[in-house]
């Protein structure tokens, strides 16, 4: 069934069902992220029409998410071969931030949506500093979607008074590989993008961006992030997902979720409550009711 036949009922309806979900819990590293409402749940559809739920008000930051834009630009700054120089497009089988899995592939990151492959695709964004790479991307999405997506400062302080030896032990190997040139100013950028924020309505824009034709976007580009998103765009659970949803879709520590309905729309939720992964718990459970309506 289409898209554009989903009504507010519906929406309704799954949303009790999602926030139902309890085992869910909010990511405690980052202050301004453990200060969440772990019952908060907003959702908006962008399409052949826009429906909204919840609290929509909501700003949050990306996180994680901002890696299939980030990887549409270099796509559409660099080509899909200089790409595939830098980052692969295989499901990781080991946490998104695992320097093991790193190891095991000799320096190569494993896909763009886990922190290794993101920071060495951060590493090649145009500009001299880290401020000026990230307006870079910011400025570009907010152009193409005519989103409203801001820097959160709050939250990048708190970043970077977490603990950052995950991703420095990463940058040490992609380094010693030739994978980055400037781990710290690669460190400064990659976290910089993921403190990029909006709310529900912003992502769903984004989210048409994967989801339809656009006059400055190639499909094949488009088309590469959506299929990177579908194998790799939930971590570790990305093939539990594909198998369930059947959707490209990416997730953040925020809980934030983006899902794309190939020429049809996007659908992005904010729900704080993570598993053990690191997804929405609510957000998934949305979209597996929304995956039963579309069969």
């Amino acid at each position: 069934m289409p898209l554009q036949q989903l009504t507010t009922t519906e929406i309704q309806q799954w949303a009790k069902q999602a926030q139902a979900q309890t085992q869910g819990v909010v990511l405690n590293r980052i202050a301004p992220l453990a200060q969440a409402d772990p019952c908060w749940f907003g959702l908006q559809i962008c399409g052949a029409a826009s429906l909204t739920y919840g609290d929509t008000n909501c700003c949050f930051p990306l996180m994680s998410v901002i890696k299939p834009f980030l990887l549409l630009f270099l796509l559409q700054y660099h080509g899909l071969d200089a790409i595939s120089q830098w980052v692969g497009t295989e499901p990781s089988n080991l946490p998104f931030n695992s320097l093991d899995q790193l190891v095991l592939d000799h320096g190569y990151p494993r896909n763009p949506m886990i922190n290794s492959g993101a920071m060495t695709l951060a590493d090649k964004l145009p500009g001299e500093s880290a401020t000026e790479r990230c307006a870079n991307l910011c400025d570009w999405l907010n152009q193409q979607a005519q989103t409203q997506l801001s820097l959160d400062e709050t939250t990048l302080t708190a970043v970077r008074q977490s603990n950052r030896d995950p991703n420095r032990s990463l940058l040490e190997c992609l380094a010693t590989s030739g994978a980055v040139t400037s781990p710290e100013l690669t460190l400064d950028t990659y976290e910089q993008l993921c403190c990029l924020a909006g709310r529900v309505g912003d992502l769903a824009k984004l989210g048409l961006l994967l989801a339809l034709d656009q006059p400055a976007i190639s499909p094949q580009h488009r088309d590469s992030v959506n299929a990177v998103m579908l194998s790799c765009g939930l971590y570790e659970d990305s093939s539990l997902y594909a198998q369930r949803i059947g959707l490209p879709i990416k997730s953040g520590v925020s809980g934030a979720v983006l899902a794309v309905i190939p020429q049809q729309g996007a659908v992005a939720c904010y729900s704080p409550a993570l598993d053990a992964t690191g997804n929405s718990v609510a957000s998934l459970k949305w979209l597996e009711l929304l995956a039963e309506f579309l069969r």
